[in-house]
């Protein structure tokens, strides 16, 4: 066997010598050295012991555990497999994906600072840069439509420090080409914060298209459970460094060992649960597109999709997603008996689970709702995230009340 052989053999302890599906298993992952369990346990401590001589210890560290809201066991472990599958070189945890958000520009914002912001963006960003950053900090932003590269280059100032935005835009489903933004922000001085949420690796790995951070709400994807919140920023050591150093150890937001140790227990299905939800996601799309009682459907895999060649390539034909926007024809009443009358697909805010979710939101339910598509603001909209039922039975149950609705 050659010396190069020897380098590529998969190596667990070498996360970066795996494949996805395998950095899924093992990244992240020790085995107990107190009792032998193979798999990482629950260290349910906010303390841990002391060196014999602690005085030169240094009480912000983010990677000795000593305390836990710093950092823990659990927490490191789970860092470790984040940076591993998002080909990053560090990662931070927080307890949920808006800590995360909030993490990035506490840290690497300040009074004086603009910030350009998509115009469809969560709804506590939206807050966050339309109110409270503005008028708490002085940090001016400016929304904009990030599909147009041209008006995001005409929004950049001399003063400009970041550009953020969402892969796939929640929830409109617009979607952002990440590598001419990163251009844009490295041609201006400028960072690129990017939400990943709605796509998470393998399906796409935002720091390889130019990002410089990477945000996902452990919450969706990654726990893939409905049982635990978390968030994670990706990125650079230098810079996921400076960000534990300030909105970790000094603001708090910490994730719990508990939520953490679910989430790394959740991700290790990700590329199995992944596939079938895109695949899924797919049929269903074309499904509501069909049909007539349906009044808008919008889906990067579609390509009546203003993004839908950008999706194609920008994904590598991995999928365009797994959640979608629709609504059916008639008033938010129709809207609404329409989800009244589901019986597989449940009602309930949140995405990526493996239960197939759905949540009608209004006309003017959300902040920038006024930057949304004429046809959100017509009928509201629906938003479905796909798990992992058959296809067919929630075809079934989707056409089942949409016969319902239109009988009545």
């Amino acid at each position: 066997m050659t010396a190069n052989n020897i380098q590529q053999r998969p190596d667990k302890e070498q996360p970066s010598s795996l494949s996805f599906d395998s950095q899924a298993v093992h990244a992240g992952n020790m085995v107990d050295v107190t009792t032998g369990a193979i798999r990482t346990p629950i260290v349910m401590s906010n303390s841990y012991r002391l060196p014999d001589d602690p005085s030169s210890l240094d009480w912000s560290d983010t990677q000795t555990l000593f305390y836990t809201r710093c950092s823990g066991h659990n927490q490191l472990c789970l860092e470790r497999k984040l940076a591993a599958m998002e080909h990053g070189e560090a990662a931070a945890a927080f307890c949920t994906g808006v800590a995360a958000l909030h993490a990035i520009f506490f840290t690497f914002l300040k009074s004086g600072d603009h910030v350009v912001v998509s115009d469809v963006t969560y709804e506590a960003v939206w807050r966050l840069f339309s109110e409270l950053l503005p008028q708490r900090y002085g940090i001016d932003a400016t929304f904009v439509d990030i599909s147009d590269l041209a008006a995001v280059r005409a929004a950049m100032r001399p003063n400009t420090k970041l550009i953020h935005a969402e892969t796939i835009a929640n929830p409109t489903t617009k979607v952002a080409d990440v590598r001419a933004l990163a251009g844009i922000a490295r041609d201006g001085g400028a960072m690129l914060s990017i939400d990943a949420t709605f796509t998470p690796p393998p399906m796409f790995r935002g720091l390889e298209h130019g990002a410089d951070l990477v945000v996902h709400a452990l919450t969706k994807y990654i726990n893939g459970h409905g049982d635990a919140m978390g968030g994670a920023v990706i990125g650079r050591a230098d810079l996921i460094h400076r960000l534990k150093a300030d909105a970790l150890v000094d603001v708090g937001g910490s994730l719990s060992p508990f939520n953490a140790w679910l989430i790394m227990r959740g991700s290790v299905t990700l590329p199995l649960r992944l596939p079938r939800q895109l695949s899924t996601a797919q049929k269903i799309a074309e499904f509501l597109e069909e049909d007539s009682r349906v009044a808008f459907v919008t889906f990067p895999g579609l390509p009546s999709h203003p993004q839908h060649e950008l999706s194609s390539r920008q994904f590598a034909g991995m999928g365009h997603g797994a959640v979608m926007a629709f609504a059916v024809r008639g008033d938010p009443d129709a809207q609404n008996r329409f989800v009244a009358n589901l019986r597989l697909i449940t009602s309930a805010v949140s995405l990526g689970h493996d239960e197939t979710l759905i949540v009608h939101v209004g006309r003017d339910g959300r902040g920038g709702a006024e930057c949304y598509p004429s046809e959100f603001r017509e009928y509201g909209h629906l938003r479905l995230s796909i798990g992992l039922e058959d296809p067919a039975d929630l075809v079934a149950d989707i056409r089942a009340a949409l016969d319902e609705t239109f009988t009545r």
